[in-house]
């Protein structure tokens, strides 16, 4: 006798249906979406000069064709993935300012931004961070996206009432200071970034005034033609002359250096010309009238001679920073000397003031290491005003960073505008978010007053 086998009544009524097919719509939504995932993906491990198509197909799981059909070149899918961030982020900013007191705007922004960060890690830092190694298109998009930012805030902040108090910042300053704070700490794989909120916000309240007696929402171009006496009369980006051959007593160690100095130079000049992504060996040895075998003697690749050339640049940076800041008496006022100093170094040479502050990130990991330790060398100049506050309301480290790098972004948006020949004129600015939070807001505004017309009349 069989012995029959019965079911529970209730798995006999399941029935099973055919999974409906994903539309083509849908299908190549998420393949875009995949795409866009793996340059993130790839660009955050490997840097911007290893998210090939190869790479990120096969990190997305697609083909090469499906690759093409989304985007026109690994440079189409960079900048997209750029916007496709941004564009998230930006949302998040105009939802959470839509119901904020106008003078909140600003902070509850950089609240957003470090929120952003902590929730979407990989999206942040390739938005924030390896995006300015991507070229002149990612660039765009990037200040772009910035740009738009800073004017949600604007537009929120433009409610508030007269004598309400508002951070007297440039917004895209403010963002772009945020934005490289934030990258710092994700390239280093910090995993507090949330930390980051009380120290900023507090760091962005030191430049607090009623509203309409805030001077510093768009960045000045002062009248300031003195060169200070600290800059070197010739200029560092000058490139060496051909030695003629046959010249008597010249070593070889000199006509090694000559070489160097010439492919250093070559290579300052193309990045500016071109970016450093399109530069290439055979236009630097080119420009520098040598041949690749001489390269080659000095450097192993094109990375390692720009590498050598942010250094040489860096070198020549702090030595005219620190002449003139200690060339001077009391900290405000070396604070004024070191800011002139800066500015009209880059400003003489807008080759150095490029590679070090736009093209240097596109060089690699190394150059990018290289670029915060200057911002760590730049705090030092920041020790001295501590005794300018008093010890309860000090600015804390993160401040001090936040100063340096708010400095950094100022010059990178004049440079980014073509205004190289006129980095000089940023001084007032520089010297508005190095004081501020030292001084306070009031005294910070009169010192500089008092300094600019010690400069208007020369030049």
């Amino acid at each position: 006798m069989s012995t029959q086998i019965r079911f529970p009544l209730k798995a006999a009524r399941v029935v099973l249906r055919p999974t409906e097919p994903m539309s083509t719509k849908d299908r190549k939504s998420t393949q875009r979406e995949r795409l866009l995932a793996g340059v993130v993906d790839v660009t955050n491990r490997h840097g911007y000069a290893a998210a090939n198509v190869t790479a990120v197909i096969a990190e997305a799981g697609v083909s090469r064709p499906t690759f093409y059909e989304y985007f026109v070149d690994r440079d189409d899918a960079f900048r997209r993935a750029i916007e496709a961030a941004q564009d998230e982020l930006l949302a998040k900013v105009s939802t959470s300012l839509g119901d904020r007191p106008a003078d909140e705007a600003a902070a509850r922004a950089v609240n957003v931004l470090i929120a952003y960060a902590a929730e979407q890690p990989a999206r942040a830092r390739f938005l924030m961070g390896e995006s300015m190694a991507g070229g002149a298109g990612a660039l765009a998009a990037r200040d772009r996206g910035i740009a738009r930012i800073a004017e949600e805030i604007e537009a929120a902040q433009t409610d508030a009432a007269p004598d309400a108090t508002l951070p007297d910042v440039e917004p895209r300053v403010l963002v772009g200071t945020v934005y490289r704070m934030i990258a710092t700490r994700l390239r280093r794989g910090e995993p507090a970034i949330s930390k980051l909120t009380g120290d900023l916000t507090g760091w962005l309240s030191s430049y607090r005034r009623p509203r309409d007696q805030r001077r510093w929402q768009t960045l000045s171009l002062a009248p300031l033609n003195e060169r200070s006496q600290h800059v070197p009369d010739v200029p560092l980006q000058r490139m060496p002359g051909v030695l003629p051959p046959g010249r008597p007593r010249v070593s070889r160690e000199e006509v090694a250096e000559n070489h160097r100095l010439r492919i250093l130079y070559a290579a300052a000049r193309l990045a500016e010309d071109n970016g450093y992504t399109a530069t290439t060996v055979a236009e630097i040895t080119r420009l520098a009238s040598v041949d690749g075998r001489v390269f080659y003697r000095h450097f192993a690749d094109k990375q390692e001679a720009f590498t050598a050339l942010h250094e040489l640049g860096f070198q020549q940076v702090m030595d005219v920073t620190a002449k003139a800041f200690f060339a001077a008496e009391g900290w405000p006022r070396r604070s004024w000397e070191a800011g002139h100093a800066l500015t009209q170094l880059l400003q003489a040479n807008p080759l150095v003031a490029r590679i070090g502050f736009v093209e240097a990130y596109a060089v690699g990991p190394g150059a990018v290491q290289r670029i915060e330790d200057s911002h760590a060398a730049f705090m030092f100049f920041l020790q001295e005003g501590l005794v300018h506050r008093p010890a309860e309301s000090v600015p804390t480290r993160v401040a001090m960073e936040a100063i340096v790098a708010s400095v950094f972004e100022i010059i990178y948006l004049r440079i980014r505008a073509g205004e190289e020949s006129r980095i000089g004129a940023a001084l007032p600015d520089v010297e508005h978010m190095w004081l501020t939070p030292f001084l306070g807001a009031l005294a910070a505004d009169e010192f500089i007053e008092r300094q600019l017309p010690l400069l208007a009349h020369r030049g």
